[in-house]
């Protein structure tokens, strides 16, 4: 696979500090059921890497001794990991907003049977990867059938409560394009899906329209296609200096499947670690919330992928 980092460290991208610290977002690990294109993890049923029990102990503590809003999972797929439930458990016994960051396919792995029943009985919001809402570009993207396993899991989804008016069970689903162009705007397309996907009795609560960022397996084709300076580009063409307020790395900080800390999910798949915190790779256990507010934020040349066109973020466009 193609390096994109040499390719993207020399930028011109403004600098940014950090705001107060709201989510915590984990990796538990890169294992997953799938291998898809616009992958910015490279996560595959080959890999190894997985956060052990210690880690994710480090991560109930920091979560008890810090006031936080959210706890963000994801992987990989997140619910591979034995501690993912332990983990769910215990963020929610502190009364925070727990997300699952669910390809769906999940559900219907072995030992996954009661996967929807635990997330719902835990009032868990799931953010769910369908890359569109048509077979033939979803499967070109995730695999063969991998659209009509997603359709089966939704519905399993919808029938514990997820998507349904006042269930209070949040289910929202994740756009990413299938290839080297900008999502469309989001309001549009969440009514699009929900237009095509109710004819499959699917119901979901909103769209998230989501950048493919030039890195790991989407930025290696990108190389291998000649494409990757085009694309770029693109990106930078159509930044908005507004989208600077918004975007995730100013509230958030990525914690990876060792318990090393970065600004945001996309450094972390770049190694670029959280800077000035007195040591070249800032662990969990370094971290005070508090102290994080004002500091500097690594950038290069990728963060044009937050920032172009509507923006980008983990929940969403910004505009």
């Amino acid at each position: 696979m193609h390096a994109t980092l040499p390719l993207l460290q020399d930028t011109d991208f403004p600098a940014l500090k950090r705001d107060r610290l709201t989510t915590l977002q984990i990796n538990l690990g890169y294992r997953c059921n799938q291998a898809c294109l616009h992958c910015h993890v490279n996560a595959g049923p080959t890999r190894k890497e997985v956060m052990q029990r210690e880690t994710v102990d480090d991560i109930v503590t920091f979560l008890r001794t810090n006031q936080l809003q959210t706890l963000d999972i994801t992987g990989g797929a997140p619910e591979l990991n034995p501690h993912f439930r332990y983990l769910v458990e215990q963020a929610r016994a502190l009364g925070m907003q727990v997300i699952d960051r669910c390809n769906l396919t999940i559900l219907q792995e072995d030992g996954q049977a009661d996967l929807a029943q635990f997330l719902a009985d835990h009032q868990v919001e799931i953010v769910a990867s369908l890359p569109c809402y048509q077979e033939a570009n979803v499967n070109g993207q995730r695999g063969d059938g991998v659209y009509a396993r997603s359709i089966d899991a939704l519905q399993q989804l919808n029938a514990v409560g997820y998507g349904k008016p006042d269930s209070g069970l949040v289910l929202n689903l994740v756009y990413n394009p299938t290839g080297p162009f900008l999502p469309p705007p989001q309001v549009q397309l969440e009514a699009d899906y929900k237009r095509e996907l109710a004819k499959q009795d699917v119901e979901f609560s909103h769209l998230f329209t989501l950048t493919n960022l030039p890195i790991q397996r989407f930025g290696s084709t990108l190389i291998s296609k000649g494409q990757f300076a085009d694309y770029m580009n693109l990106l930078k063409s159509a930044h908005q200096d507004a989208n600077l307020e918004n975007v995730m790395c100013r509230s958030l900080i990525s914690i990876d499947w060792q318990g090393y800390a970065y600004d945001c999910d996309f450094n972390q798949m770049l190694d670029m670690p959280l800077p000035n915190m007195g040591k070249p790779r800032p662990h969990i256990r370094d971290l005070i919330a508090d102290a994080l507010a004002g500091r500097p934020i690594a950038v290069a040349d990728h963060c044009y992928g937050c920032t172009a066109g509507q923006g980008s973020s983990c929940g969403g466009a910004l505009n």
